[in-house]
């Protein structure tokens, strides 16, 4: 990502015209080594879960208590906390609605609350971030026509709130990374990030005022992660700072499923992780040996006499196994790195 050849050329000759021990001379290439590997990955950091991983309850001392709109022939669900510091828009992917970002409650009857969106916004919460959603009316986001009312949608919300003198920030993954990608031309963010997608960098007018951009993507989409590579150089060349988190694949546990979905217990947890291991779905080590979109697991859920999975939750499981596998899904296990970038990018 950045130019090192000539400044290693230099150096090499440098030490080549110097007579020093050869202890002294291994001792500097390697921390010149050093100094080049950070300097060029400085900009890209790698996300490995670990035991960053956080349980569905560790917001405890946030409670969800949205509310609810029609606006403009579309859903928007909403919340603000006190004194908030940004404005937060979150972009859904395809097939995703505004109510997947929040529990069901007596304030949102339908709302889903699937793990990773809702993990997220609670995240945006604990760190003073109002939080909008807004359902795309079709099935992914559309350019064009809708982009004007979500820009309408957000300029008047922003306005009745009187949220003017706080930064706008704005977060999209798949469809969602794309929509935001172009609405940053017509709606001025602080920053944004494109999780999962490449932008639309080649389909609209990038000005030097486009702001600093944070691509969150899994580096297993081998085809997504070279047009992402190539987004990443355009906004370069643009002068727009922007930078990369890869989220890699992690393996499941017993407790997994308990620890990620909220109405999920620790018993089914347990079995469900024993079943994908009886059908052969993990490896030895207990990664998912395909996306959980290509694993057939629901039909050996249907075919176990075992147990019984709450069918509300089996979207729930699904999300949590495509994360697992890490190809293409929504992620909340990046916040920490999300919300640098927003609060290092507020005006």
């Amino acid at each position: 990502m950045s130019k090192h050849g000539g400044s290693k050329s230099k150096a090499w000759h440098g030490f080549q015209n110097c007579r020093v021990p050869v202890p002294v001379t291994c001792l500097v290439l390697i921390v010149l080594c050093l100094i080049m590997f950070f300097c060029y990955h400085g900009r890209r950091s790698y996300s490995s879960p670990g035991s960053t991983m956080q349980r569905w309850n560790t917001f405890e001392s946030v409670e969800f208590h949205p509310t609810i709109e029609f606006r403009n022939g579309t859903d928007v669900i909403w919340q603000i906390p006190d004194s908030p510091k940004a404005v937060l828009f979150l972009a859904h992917g395809c097939n995703g609605r505004a109510v997947n970002f929040w529990d069901r409650s007596h304030y949102c009857p339908n709302c889903i609350g699937l793990p990773e969106e809702r993990l997220l916004v609670l995240h945006a919460l604990a760190n003073k971030f109002a939080v909008l959603t807004i359902s795309s009316a079709g099935r992914c986001w559309t350019f064009g026509e809708e982009m004007l009312v979500v820009k309408n949608i957000i300029k008047s919300w922003v306005r009745r709130h009187k949220l003017e003198n706080i930064p706008l920030v704005a977060l999209g993954a798949s469809s969602g990374g794309y929509f935001v990608s172009a609405l940053a031309t017509i709606l001025r963010f602080s920053s944004i990030t494109v999780m999962i997608a490449e932008g639309v960098f080649n389909q609209i007018d990038v000005a030097q005022n486009y702001p600093p951009t944070l691509f969150v993507h899994m580096p297993k989409d081998l085809p997504r992660q070279q047009k992402i590579s190539e987004s990443v150089k355009f906004l370069k060349n643009k002068g727009i700072d922007v930078a990369e988190v890869e989220c890699i694949e992690f393996p499941l546990s017993p407790s997994f499923l308990g620890d990620r979905i909220p109405g999920l217990d620790q018993t089914i947890s347990a079995k469900l992780f024993e079943l994908f291991q009886n059908r052969g779905f993990i490896d030895k080590n207990r990664y998912m040996k395909k996306d959980g979109r290509a694993t057939r697991w629901k039909a050996a859920l249907r075919e176990t006499k075992d147990f019984v999975l709450d069918k509300n939750l089996v979207q729930h499981v699904q999300e949590e196994l495509n994360l697992a596998f890490a190809y293409h899904e929504m992620t909340s296990l990046q916040s920490e790195q999300i919300f640098k970038w927003f609060e290092s990018h507020m005006e």
